[in-house]
């Protein structure tokens, strides 16, 4: 059975959003169709939720160049947020002092799988098959 699914992976590095906040948005889609995902995601009002589309908008595409899948059947079947690089900066005080500060960013992991095609046989095929057997 596991050769009837393709998977298919995207991530984005560096996300300007804090982890904690980009794992909200993408706790709200886990384990569930793209479709539904994308609607979910357009209809979020986070600033999260415009990379992790982008991220399973990639996903997908990823997966429909793999080879021919059905694009009803594609779900999530991966997504998580981690931690990214750190920038240290320093924000200017009162008497000459500088107070640090870290912006920090995220990785968004999506891992998407889908279901192939049937092919279904030409009548060509058909007739080939039929000749053989009654032969």
């Amino acid at each position: 059975m596991t050769e009837d699914y393709l998977k298919a992976v995207a991530v984005i590095k560096g996300v300007a959003e804090a982890p904690r906040k980009a794992a909200i948005v993408a706790s709200l889609v886990r384990n569930r169709t793209v479709a539904d995902a994308i609607i979910i995601l357009e209809n979020t009002p986070r600033h999260a939720a415009q990379p992790v589309k982008k991220a399973i908008e990639s996903a997908k595409a990823n997966l429909l160049e793999k080879g021919s899948i059905d694009s009803t059947s594609i779900i999530l079947s991966k997504i998580s947020v981690t931690t990214g690089t750190r920038m240290r900066r320093y924000k200017p005080a009162s008497r000459g002092r500088a107070l640090p500060f870290e912006k920090v960013s995220s990785n968004i992991l999506v891992e998407v799988a889908g279901m192939k095609k049937v092919k279904k046989p030409t009548p060509q095929v058909k007739a080939q098959k039929a000749d053989k057997e009654n032969k």
